[in-house]
């Protein structure tokens, strides 16, 4: 994990800007900011868990993803859990993995002994892309992971029909939409023998009690689901023209987060941080910063802070796109 740029760590703030944590507003991740509610049996969490709650969570994702009955499914606790995993499922080769993404992919893959290149037998896309938004086509790879992490806000765009693809994986966050991110469940599905070499990675009891439980829950609610993901994109537009009033370019990114074009995008971080809100910037460029949707009381206080960054936002125009390269 050293070195590896994330959204969240607001300790890491908090250690260099002050406050306590409930002064901080994180919209540094793509994270759900009103989440699926919450409530579990105890038996879920004095118990290891059972087959019946595995069974009917995985019947669950079936269905909410409509996963091709010829393709197998598998839970892991997290998708961060799985990426750590699914390189080492076939020996190291070379792997084509686009530059500006979720970067544990290329960590894990290197850290696997893969080379990162072109043309390569294997391929990894995030669909739709982070940060970007991008939708991909699907690779023609014989080994190809396609991490939807972010695609339940649009699962029109999903691209579930390849896990009938022999070397197919498809992948699933739980944490994101349902905003449940500490929970820590993630699916991963496609090719049978890939899916059996994960589970026998992952070990028995991979996925707690209350996970089963609260996932299987959240995933047969379709209501809420649609209701969310309606919600979702007005308050992303919401953002966007919040964003533009202040001078910033949007780029793209899904209803989840936006990504802006400013003139300095660290000395926007540096301002906002000051009113104890962390956003996100990344490595390889000095003018992209990502914000996730802030919480219904945030929005103002959002408002005022950008308000005071309009100068670090505006200054410099001639700037704008430059980048630096990828760490």
């Amino acid at each position: 994990m050293a070195g590896r740029d994330h959204g969240g760590g607001v300790d890491a703030a908090m250690a260099r800007y002050g406050g306590a944590r409930a002064d901080w507003l994180d919209l540094s991740t793509g994270i759900n900011p009103e989440p699926y509610p919450v409530s579990v049996e105890t038996s879920a969490w004095t118990s290891l868990p059972d087959t019946d709650a595995l069974e009917r969570l995985l019947g669950a994702a079936r269905a909410f993803w409509r996963v091709p009955p010829e393709a197998a499914i598998v839970a892991a606790p997290g998708a961060s859990a799985l990426i750590a995993q699914i390189p080492f499922l076939v020996p190291p080769d070379r792997v084509s993995i686009p530059e500006r993404t979720y970067n544990e992919h290329a960590a894990s893959f290197r850290h696997a002994g893969w080379e990162i290149g072109e043309n390569a037998p294997a391929a990894v896309i995030v669909h739709p892309n982070n940060p970007d938004g991008t939708l991909y086509p699907a690779p023609n790879a014989p080994f190809t992971v396609i991490d939807e992490s972010f695609c339940d806000v649009t699962p029109g765009e999903s691209h579930i029909a390849e896990a009938t693809r022999p070397g197919r994986l498809i992948l699933k966050s739980f944490g994101k939409f349902w905003g449940l991110a500490g929970l820590r469940l993630g699916f991963a599905m496609g090719d049978p023998a890939l899916i059996a070499a994960l589970s026998a990675r992952l070990g028995p009891w991979a996925v707690p009690g209350p996970a089963l439980e609260i996932g299987a829950r959240a995933l047969e609610d379709t209501a809420w689901a649609e209701a969310t993901r309606a919600r979702l994109g007005r308050d992303a537009a919401r953002l966007d023209g919040l964003l533009e009033a202040h001078g910033a370019r949007v780029l793209g990114g899904t209803s989840l987060f936006r990504l802006c074009d400013v003139a300095g995008a660290l000395e926007v971080q540096d301002v906002l941080a000051r009113h104890r809100i962390l956003i996100r910037c990344f490595p390889y460029s000095r003018t992209w910063l990502r914000l996730g949707l802030p919480p219904a009381d945030g929005w103002d206080r959002l408002e005022r802070a950008l308000g005071t960054a309009g100068g670090a936002i505006r200054a410099g125009e001639a700037g704008r796109g430059s980048a630096v390269p990828s760490s």
